[in-house]
């Protein structure tokens, strides 16, 4: 399945371009139904230093996908399940939730995920994974595309009668089919770290409410558990000693800063692409949609926009390749990622700093969305089995 050189190259029925979490699960996808596809990756390597753990929350969909791809099974044999969660303020506990069976959060860094789903397309007949591979252009020939790269010194033309691209929040694809990038409401900054689970809590998690602005926490594989605390500005000196010493100022909670892995800054912020799809070209994952990545809300929102894909892709090949298959696609995934964003800007204004009123309401609204009668609404919205 060599494009490099010379001769005839093979017609693929699709190039996923980028081979993240949700590029490597279509290529899976697509490797189940026997179709004929290439996923180009720009980095050689996964870089862990580079790129920490940074997704760990699993929902029920997100299993469902990975099921689907071949990796379910394993991925909940290495993930904690996350069986519970607790919000407090202040040190009372304004309300408890506790997922069903069917419903439990898996935690397990986005790292391994992605370990697993290359392996399983290393396994793979019709689908292979090319590194070091980056696109540069697509060219629409009518009946087929032609896919611009450039590995190394050489460079590629890679034909298809689709491409996908999965290339991420700044995605190349995106830009080059003309879809503008339009925020949405919710934006907000965070400092995560990972360490030692001291909390006793290993199957819990606990959202601090806190009056300075939330501080969150999940249990990890490996007896460890990530921090999250929403911050006004990056620290000066961003270490974990800076983290924990706002998480005990908020929450009287301390963690083993020996035990911390390198702290992470970032911004959630918000974005939906319009269209996500042109031609034969659509768009997945964070190309399609940037959403708050707390929770891991993004991650199975990429990984259901691949189920949804990896259908419609069958179904026009199978019609032999049309062109303008993604309508319904496009209008479904907006709506999905558009109901996304409304949660995470929610979620992000609940955790926002407050006091005085608008404290006290905040407060008594988790309260009531804690009673029995409300905590499956609760739930339902938490682990986004929606999608």
């Amino acid at each position: 399945m060599s494009e490099a050189g010379s001769g005839a190259r093979p017609m693929h029925d699709v190039v996923v371009v980028g081979g993240g979490a949700v590029g490597l699960l279509l290529g899976c996808l697509l490797a189940r139904r026997g179709l004929d596809a290439v996923v180009l990756e720009r980095r050689h390597a996964p870089d862990p230093a580079a790129t920490p753990s940074r997704a760990i929350g699993i929902h029920p969909p997100g299993l469902r996908a990975l099921a689907a791809a071949g990796v379910g099974d394993e991925v909940r044999r290495r993930a904690v399940v996350i069986r519970d969660g607790r919000v407090t303020c202040d040190g009372r506990t304004l309300g408890r939730l506790r997922f069903p069976r069917s419903g439990m959060v898996h935690s397990l860094p986005q790292l391994e995920v992605e370990a697993l789903l290359e392996e399983r397309i290393d396994g793979a007949r019709t689908v292979s994974l090319r590194r070091g591979v980056e696109v540069t252009g697509v060219t629409d020939r009518g009946t087929h595309l032609v896919v611009h790269a450039v590995d190394g010194d050489a460079k590629l033309d890679v034909p298809a009668r689709y491409a996908v691209g999965a290339d991420g929040v700044r995605s190349g694809i995106r830009s080059l089919i003309g879809a503008d990038w339009r925020p949405r409401r919710g934006r907000a900054s965070y400092v995560m770290c990972d360490t030692r689970d001291d909390t006793g809590a290993p199957e819990t998690a606990l959202l601090h409410f806190e009056p300075a602005g939330v501080v969150e926490s999940f249990p990890m594989p490996g007896g460890r558990r990530r921090w999250v605390a929403r911050v006004r500005r990056e620290p000066a000196e961003l270490d974990a000693a800076a983290i924990a010493t706002v998480v005990e100022s908020r929450t009287g909670s301390s963690f083993d800063t020996d035990a911390a892995t390198s702290p992470t800054a970032f911004v959630a912020a918000q974005h939906v692409a319009h269209p996500m799809s042109s031609g034969r070209v659509a768009l997945v994952g964070d190309a399609a949609h940037e959403i708050s990545p707390i929770g891991g809300q993004g991650m199975n929102l990429g990984w259901s926009d691949a189920v949804h894909l990896d259908r419609e892709l069958a179904a026009a090949l199978a019609a032999a390749a049309p062109i303008d298959v993604f309508a319904a696609y496009d209008r479904s995934r907006r709506a999905a990622a558009l109901r996304a964003t409304r949660q995470a800007a929610f979620n992000m204004r609940m955790g926002a700093p407050a006091t005085g009123v608008r404290l006290r309401t905040r407060n008594a609204a988790v309260r009531v969305l804690g009673l029995p009668g409300l905590r499956g609404v609760l739930g339902r919205a938490f682990t986004m089995q929606w999608l």
